[in-house]
């Protein structure tokens, strides 16, 4: 059994921010734009990392305004989640919200974890994966209404740089427990 168009599409914007996530790590660490230094101190690359965390919680704070003026300009939606029914538009903004949430979540550990355990001349991966966040989250965004082909290269930009991401530190974990 074939896939259909629309689990093609899906799988074709996954694959775009699959390589396009492997590409910003490689760029990183090969290209190491900031020119951080592997002497970095841990308290610089924490504060890296939370500037980076700063950008993509830009996303989960217009997600939560976003579904707050909807309650408050739509008295079907003014109940929030006590009302046993709401508005279409409620329903996609509070799944928008959910999954921007979801990312950010992963994203911050992510960061973090990388700037604690990876070398310091890798940190330029932290807030290139934090612009490629961005640039996700507005595809997703942009795209989420229009149907699931529509937010897979966004989604992806999002979930797979950050989940490139924990399996290098993952590696680098069991390097070092193993030495």
């Amino acid at each position: 059994m074939g896939l259909s168009a629309k689990q093609k599409g899906v799988r074709n914007g996954m694959l775009g921010g699959a390589l396009l996530s492997v590409a910003m790590i490689a760029v990183g660490i090969l290209v190491n734009p900031f020119d951080y230094t592997d002497t970095m101190a841990l308290a610089p690359k924490f504060s890296v990392a939370i500037q980076s965390c700063a950008l993509i919680i830009v996303f989960l704070v217009a997600s939560v305004g976003r579904m707050a003026g909807q309650r408050f300009f739509t008295p079907a939606d003014i109940d929030g989640s006590l009302a046993d029914h709401g508005t279409q538009r409620a329903k996609v903004l509070q799944s928008m919200l959910q999954n921007t949430l979801e990312q950010c979540l992963i994203a911050t550990f992510v960061y973090l974890g990388w700037a604690a355990v990876m070398p310091g001349g890798w940190l330029s991966v932290v807030p290139l994966a934090a612009v490629t966040f961005s640039m996700g989250r507005v595809l997703f965004f942009y795209g989420y209404e229009r149907g699931a082909q529509a937010r897979a290269l966004g989604f992806a930009m999002t979930f797979y740089s950050s989940a490139a991401m924990m399996i290098c530190i993952g590696v680098m974990v069991l390097k070092n427990w193993a030495t």
